[in-house]
């Protein structure tokens, strides 16, 4: 409601430069004219929809509660110049749009950057930490624990500047896009332009030629790059939740606190599920808005409107899931010891290495001499690795550095 008011003053401001019976519209008002919307508040919107009881039309009663606060400013002679020559969805699809933008930029990215920079720095702290990898749910060969959150927010980063290049599209035309009316009323005015530079002063980029409607193209592809950003957060919260269950990470508890309400010893990784659940129903949104928004029969239909009403809905679930991460990650304590056993208890993971070096040197056939040794049912060891390695026919020199390979420091670069 706030925003629909917001457009609608601006655009009345903007009319009163660009036409002669607004001429002395009163440009020392106009700060007290923008604290209708600026102080804009619940019970204001509550009046607005005691109005709305009355014209069964939202965007009517939101014109009709301007004209009613200009009477109190004693600005009754430029009541009729308030939505003059619009439809609805001149309002609500810049409306929408705005607050949205704004929602974006004040609160959904100074969030975003938050995890960002909290995983950089877990990246940068446990930057030399070898980690056995896990590919296919079996040990891999390994890696380092800050590389693998790294990868994480290399992700993020890149479809944030994704999301930065998705322009906030309005849609400013009239009731079928053309302009009839303004155009009827005053033919002599280049509408289009001063449509275009309306939307500018209000932020938004405006679409041209539309129908009744914005067609929500960009408003698709901003809903689908949201919905890529959760898909991540959704990996991200389930290596996290899996890395707890492997005891890779423990979590700290308040005094009192209890993770379950028959088993005393548990600690679940709830702000990982909690997240999960919160972006998987999101993106269900997410990814229907997307999907129906840009679709609408001729000029318009009105299914658009009922749907349109519900997008806070998922970047409430967003927001709440970004919440639920931050404070899941708060309460990570490293165990290293976990992460170092699991190590110590899968050298064949260095078959890999060794069957490389062999083929370097020219041994015959040493991926097949590895995969005879790791295949076996005994369990491979640093022993045994040893002596299958002095069996090999090769120079000394080559038998000391594959001996040198271990599980912990065969990271890659």
């Amino acid at each position: 409601m706030r925003y629909r008011v917001q457009v609608e003053i601006e655009y009345l401001i903007s009319l009163s430069t660009a036409i002669t019976e607004l001429e002395d519209f009163p440009v020392h008002k106009i700060n007290e004219i923008r604290k209708i919307y600026k102080n804009f508040t619940e019970l204001q919107a509550l009046e607005i929809k005691e109005i709305e009881k009355t014209t069964n039309h939202d965007v009517k009663a939101v014109e009709y509660f301007i004209k009613q606060e200009f009477e109190k400013l004693k600005l009754e002679a430029f009541r009729e110049f308030i939505h003059f020559g619009l439809t609805s969805q001149d309002i609500n699809n810049t409306a929408i749009p705005l607050l949205l933008k704004e929602f974006i930029e004040r609160e959904y990215f100074s969030m975003v950057d938050t995890l960002v920079n909290r995983l950089n720095g877990f990246a940068k702290e446990w930057k030399d930490i070898a980690m056995l990898a896990h590919t296919h749910g079996q040990p891999a060969s390994p890696t380092r624990l800050g590389k693998e959150i790294m990868v994480f927010a290399a992700r993020l980063e890149k479809q944030l500047s994704q999301l930065k290049t998705v322009p906030h599209s309005a849609k400013f035309g009239g009731a079928t896009g053309n302009l009839n009316a303004h155009h009827i009323a005053y033919p002599a005015i280049d509408w289009n332009k001063f449509s275009d530079e309306f939307c500018h002063h209000l932020g938004l980029s405006r679409s041209y030629p539309t129908t009744q409607i914005e067609h929500y193209d960009n408003l698709a592809a901003l809903f689908d790059n949201l919905k890529r950003i959760n898909t991540i957060l959704i990996d991200f919260s389930r290596d996290m939740w899996q890395y707890i269950s492997m005891e890779y990470f423990k979590q700290r508890i308040k005094e009192g606190e209890v993770g379950s309400s028959a088993m005393p010893h548990k600690v679940n990784p709830i702000d990982f599920e909690n997240a999960e659940g919160n972006l998987g129903f999101a993106n269900a949104i997410f990814e229907y808005l997307s999907g129906k928004l840009p679709v609408s029969r001729l000029q318009r239909d009105l299914t658009d409107s009922t749907v349109l009403r519900n997008i806070g809905v998922p970047l409430a679930h967003t927001y709440i899931a970004l919440q639920s991460l931050l404070k899941g990650l708060s309460k990570l304590e490293l165990n290293q010891a976990a992460i170092n056993a699991d190590l110590d208890n899968n050298w064949a993971v260095v078959a890999e290495a060794i069957q490389t070096v062999l083929r370097k040197e020219g041994y015959p056939n040493p991926y097949e001499a590895l995969k005879a040794l790791t295949r076996k049912n005994e369990k491979i060891t640093q022993a045994s690795l040893a002596t299958f390695i002095d069996g090999l026919n090769v120079k000394d020199a080559v038998k000391e550095k594959l001996k040198a390979i271990t599980p912990f420091n065969y990271t890659g670069i």
